[in-house]
């Protein structure tokens, strides 16, 4: 293992690789053929089961990184980890908003979120694997990338977020214009056939807007996480586990959003702290990794803590029904 800057650099063996995709394929198969094969209302307390298993194994695979390649890989590790987890808070109530849009009945969506995840892997490895490409190629793309999240911050701190409306999305207009489609759910289907026609059930546009919604968060995430890593390995191993556990977090969190009212302001101050510090890296200064994932986690903390300490007790709760 070399030492680049303040970034590891590994030696990636292809058996490191098939060891990743083998184990994240694994554990996709025993969630969808063992644990949720009966489409069934996943509960809070089975949701808070599955979230702290997705989150222990994601930091045993840290532990195996620190084994395999050293502390510093696993610093990066789970500051890339812990950026994606929180940048992928809000994909988690767009998911809501979706699922009540569409009247999705909760028993069926944990298998739209499945194939979900499935798409985001594939999608995360490409955008991982060009945003390093970009960034090994042009050096200058640090300070793009860098201005680019910090922007991004200012405008969460400044504004908030705004409301997600399906009724408002010209990709979802287009996607019914073009795909012949039914409004009545068949089971868990993505198609269905109504009077010798096939059509896709509303799962399908769902699906396809879960699949929109990561490309667009993930347009945040994956510079944020390159800010702490130049492995794609590392990045992508991060990300990877990360989502994992999001269908699980789903159902732990997507009706409590407004009990967390500084979250938002938590993560524009994490985008901006990244965003600084990409910029900073093209001087080929480099914070100590140590101390980005400390502010990562204090920023985290304190944002929690104040919305649970400070925050306005919600007056009119939408909490998904289990």
């Amino acid at each position: 293992m070399l030492m680049l800057g303040a970034k590891v650099d590994l030696n990636i063996n292809p058996w490191h690789w098939f060891l990743l995709i083998g184990l994240l394929g694994s554990l996709l198969l025993i969630d969808i053929l063992v644990v949720h094969r009966t489409a069934h209302v996943v509960k809070p307390k089975e949701a808070a089961i599955e979230t702290v298993a997705w989150v222990s194994i994601g930091l045993l695979f840290g532990a195996w990184i620190a084994y395999e390649f050293g502390k510093h890989a696993a610093g990066e590790y789970i500051s890339g980890y812990l950026i994606e987890e929180s940048l992928s808070i809000d994909n988690v109530f767009v998911w809501a908003v979706l699922f009540s849009h569409f009247k999705v009945p909760p028993q069926y969506q944990h298998r739209v979120l499945f194939w979900g995840i499935f798409g985001a892997f594939i999608m995360r490895l490409g955008f991982i694997f060009a945003g390093v490409a970009i960034i090994d190629t042009f050096k200058i793309s640090l300070i793009v990338f860098g201005l680019f999240l910090a922007y991004t911050g200012v405008r969460l701190l400044r504004s908030g977020d705004e409301e997600f409306d399906p009724q408002k999305s010209k990709i979802l207009r287009a996607f019914h214009r073009v795909v012949p489609s039914t409004d009545v759910l068949d089971g868990q289907k993505l198609f269905t056939v109504v009077n010798a026609k096939r059509l896709a059930t509303p799962l399908l546009a769902v699906l396809v807007m879960v699949e929109l919604s990561d490309i667009i968060f993930a347009v945040d995430s994956v510079p944020a996480v390159l800010s702490v890593t130049k492995e794609q390995y590392v990045a992508f191993a991060s990300n990877a586990f990360a989502i994992m556990g999001l269908r699980a977090l789903y159902f732990l969190v997507a009706g409590m959003r407004d009990r967390f009212q500084y979250l938002q302001t938590g993560l524009g101050v994490i985008l901006v702290f990244v965003g600084a510090k990409m910029v900073w890296s093209y001087s080929d200064h480099h914070l100590p990794i140590g101390l980005s994932l400390a502010v990562i986690v204090l920023v985290l903390a304190g944002s929690v803590f104040a919305s649970i300490k400070w925050g306005t007790p919600p007056t009119n709760e939408d909490t998904p029904k289990h």
